[in-house]
C-alpha cells in the first residue's frame, strides 16, 4: 500500500479514535489519545529525518493548541473530556493537531507552494471536521454560524502557514544523493 494511502487511513483512524473518546466516557478519552499517540510515533520514526519532522509537529501543535484554546477561552467550543490545564483545549484535541501534522509531509504534500488552495482547503475542510465532531458529539457550539465563521477564517490562514512550515521542516524528504533514491513506478 502506498505510504500516502497508508497515512491518509492513520490519520482517518485516528482522528475518529480522538473524536469518538472526546465523545464518550472519561476513560475512553484516553483510548483515543493513546491511538493517536502512537499513529504519531509511528510516522516519526518511519520520518527519514526525524528531528525536522518532529519540528513541524511540534510547531503545529502550538499553532492549533494555540488558535483552538483562544476560541474555547471566547466561548465558542465547549468540550466535555480530555481537559488536563485550565484554559487549554483537551488532551485529545492537542493530539489531532499533532496528527494532522502527520499528513502535511506525505498525503497532502500536493499542497506545497499552493497557498491559495491551502487557504481555501482549510477554509472548508476545516468546519467540516469541526462540524462532524460536533454530530458525533465531541464538542458544542454556541453558536454554529459563530463558531463555523471562526473556524472557517482560522483554517483559512493557519492551512498556509502549515503548508510553509511543512516545506522547511520536511521529514519525509529523500535526502540521499539522485543516484541512490528510488525511482517511483
Amino acid at each position: 500500500m502506498p505510504l500516502t494511502l497508508q497515512n491518509f487511513i492513520l490519520f482517518q483512524a485516528g482522528w475518529f479514535a480522538c473524536v469518538l473518546g472526546g465523545a464518550s466516557l472519561d476513560y475512553y478519552v484516553w483510548a483515543g489519545t493513546l491511538i493517536a499517540l502512537v499513529i504519531v510515533a509511528v510516522h516519526l520514526i518511519r520520518a527519514n529525518n526525524i528531528r525536522n519532522e518532529a519540528i513541524l509537529i511540534s510547531l503545529t501543535v502550538i499553532v492549533g493548541t494555540a488558535w483552538d484554546s483562544s476560541l474555547m477561552n471566547a466561548g465558542l467550543f465547549t468540550f466535555f473530556n480530555g481537559a488536563v490545564v485550565s484554559g487549554l483545549i483537551p488532551v485529545w484535541m492537542i493530539l489531532m493537531w499533532a496528527l494532522f501534522a502527520t499528513t502535511l509531509n506525505v498525503s497532502m504534500k500536493w499542497m506545497k507552494g499552493r497557498y491559495l488552495l491551502a487557504a481555501m482547503f482549510g477554509g472548508i475542510g476545516g468546519p467540516i471536521a469541526y462540524y462532524a465532531g460536533h454530530r458525533l458529539g465531541a464538542v458544542e457550539f454556541d453558536s454554529i454560524l459563530n463558531s463555523m465563521t471562526a473556524v472557517a477564517l482560522g483554517w483559512s490562514v493557519i492551512m498556509p502557514i502549515l503548508m510553509m512550515l511543512s516545506t522547511r521542516y520536511n521529514g519525509y524528504q529523500d535526502t540521499r544523493p539522485a543516484r541512490y533514491q528510488v525511482k517511483p513506478t
